[in-house]
Formats: C-alpha cells, sequence, structure tokens
C-alpha cells in the first residue's frame, strides 16, 4: 500500500532550510548515550509485560525520547502531545508516522514520569550521563565550583489548599524577596559539568549544603562570598583542599587604595575567572530549557526533574567536545 504524505509532509520534505530545532535534535541524537541509558532504565520498565495479553506497553526508547523532548522545550504533558503532532521535527526525532500511528498522549507521559520517580531513575539517568562523561575525560575530578540559584514557585493562596507549597520557602536577595527553592550544584573546575546536586528551600544558607556537594577527591574549591567561613564547619574541618572563597564586595571596597589593595582585586578577579565556569549550567537550564519556575508540588519532585535536566545541560556543555 502506498504511504499517503499530507499537505504539511510535502512542505517539509521540500524546505531547504534547517531549522535550529532540528539542528539541535540532530546533535541530540548523536550525543546523548542511549544504549547505557535504555540498559540502565529497562529492568524497571513494565519487566512483567512480555507475553500478556492486551496492549502492550510503548517502547521505553520512545517515552524516553518523549520525556527529554519535555525538558529541552520546557513543555508542559499536554503541551508536548500538542507540539508533537505540530513538529514534523519532533516526529523524526520520535520515529512517529501519523498516517500509521498517533502520539503518545499526556497521560502515558504522566505515567512514565511517575515511574521514573518511584524508582528514584532521575537519579540514574544523571548518574548514567555523568559516567559517559568521565569515560570521555570531560569530568575531572581535581577541582569543584559550588554555587546555588533560585528557582521560583507559585506564591499565590487562590488553590485548592488556599496555602502555598509548604516545601519552599521565602528569602530575601538583595532587595528583592522571592518565594521558591535552590538548586545547589557541585560543578567540575576545569569544564563546568555538574556532578552534585541538592534541593531545598530557598531560605537554607548556601554555606550549609557545601559538604554535600563535594565528591571527595578534589583539592580545590571555588565558591563566592556566600560560602566564606566553609572550611570552619565541623564537616569540612578535615578536608585537605585549598578554598578559594571570594571576599565580600563590601570589605574589598573598604580597603585603602594602594598596592595591597591591587594585587587583593586582581587576585578576586583570577578566582572570579574561574568561578563562572559554575553559571553555564545554570543558563543552559534557565534560558536554553526555560525552566525558571517549579513546574511540580514539593521538593521530592521538582529535584527529580533538575536531575535530569543538569544531565542534559551536561551534555549541552560537551557537545562540541562529544560531537567531535
Amino acid at each position: 500500500m502506498m504511504k499517503q504524505f499530507s499537505f504539511a509532509d510535502a512542505e517539509f520534505a521540500a524546505k531547504k532550510k534547517v531549522t535550529r530545532r532540528e539542528r539541535f535534535l540532530d546533535e541530540m541524537e548523536r550525543v546523548v548515550p542511549w544504549p547505557e541509558l535504555l540498559k540502565a532504565l529497562a529492568p524497571f520498565y513494565y519487566p512483567d509485560s512480555a507475553g500478556k495479553r492486551g496492549r502492550p506497553p510503548i517502547g521505553l526508547e520512545r517515552m524516553l525520547r518523549m520525556y527529554f523532548l519535555q525538558q529541552w522545550f520546557g513543555l508542559s504533558d499536554e503541551g508536548l502531545e500538542d507540539s508533537v503532532y505540530d513538529s514534523q521535527a519532533m516526529r523524526g526525532f520520535l520515529g512517529i508516522d501519523l498516517s500509521r500511528e498517533g502520539v503518545p498522549d499526556a497521560t502515558t507521559l504522566l505515567g512514565f514520569r511517575h515511574l521514573l520517580e518511584a524508582h528514584d531513575l532521575t537519579a540514574t539517568i544523571f548518574e548514567t550521563i555523568n559516567a559517559q562523561l568521565r569515560e570521555r575525560g570531560l569530568l575531572l575530578a581535581k577541582g569543584t565550583l559550588v554555587d546555588a540559584t533560585i528557582i521560583a514557585a507559585p506564591p499565590s493562596t487562590k488553590n485548592r489548599a488556599k496555602a502555598r507549597d509548604p516545601d519552599m520557602h521565602q528569602t530575601k536577595k538583595g532587595r528583592q524577596w522571592h518565594f521558591g527553592m535552590k538548586a545547589h550544584i557541585g560543578a567540575d573546575a576545569h569544564s563546568g559539568l555538574v556532578h552534585s546536586l541538592q534541593c531545598t528551600p530557598a531560605n537554607v544558607a548556601d554555606v550549609t549544603v557545601t559538604a554535600q556537594l563535594l565528591h571527595g577527591e578534589e583539592t580545590v574549591v571555588f565558591a563566592d562570598a556566600g560560602y566564606i567561613g566553609a572550611q570552619k564547619r565541623a564537616e569540612l574541618q578535615d578536608r585537605k583542599v585549598s578554598w578559594h572563597i571570594a571576599m565580600k564586595r563590601g570589605t574589598l571596597e573598604g580597603m585603602d587604595a594602594g598596592p595591597l589593595k591591587d594585587l587583593t582585586e586582581r587576585a578576586e578577579t583570577l578566582k572570579a575567572t574561574v568561578r563562572a565556569r559554575v553559571e553555564h549550567p545554570f543558563h543552559v537550564i534557565k534560558n536554553l530549557f526555560r525552566h525558571r519556575k517549579v513546574r511540580y508540588k514539593g521538593l521530592a519532585k521538582n529535584r527529580a526533574q533538575l536531575e535530569v535536566l543538569f544531565g542534559l545541560a551536561n551534555l549541552v556543555l560537551a557537545k562540541p567536545a562529544l560531537l567531535a
């Protein structure tokens, strides 16, 4: 039987320009470690479905690709379903032919996300991606950059519970108040790739999470002024690392003009140059993946999503080396 093409398919086949979405998906097709991820997740994906009657589950690889599309383009479950119907590039990435099959619906995607959360498989995805980056020599162990970012949550109480999310909290940064959570990361000092992640309410001080962001093999740690005094904390006193923590701006500005201040400013600039790499993963998830607000209620579900987001952000940051 001859395959029937829609007008959209014909128009897509005739076009000459490669869109940014097509280029991005083609690059992700090549850098995501699909075999390793599928092997790690397969034991948990309907292991008892073989040989049973009824409709078989949608293939694991297609569901994983759907889930990654959702993270890359900042889409809701329903929004992803609609986008796949509208986008030939997305359907090509998923291997879907609309003349023969439909797009997995929002309920199916919701069930897949619940499966990942129930078995802590988002952490498995993060660790599997990082294991592949280590094999390629892109994640080293000599230095760590630590930092945190606030991710906003809805502050409104106009909901069924008439209350804010109890896992979120408000904090003041500068002169502005924020309500939400914090994502704390430990990143490789050489590449900026994230190797550790912790999530807390927004009012938790950055310095209190420092120990959980270090992998234990680093010899040097870079951090901003929010981590002053980290080396004096009980859990970190025995760490044999060289600490490079930024000086508070007011302290630096209050120094008397002269050679000492000039030398201190130069040292602070060098520290900031190294520390700047830790901002790159935040840029990817907030600006490229458009994850500026929490999508779910509670820290656990949002941490699970962030584990996948930072794993995928690592692939974006390492993309030039991986493609080479």
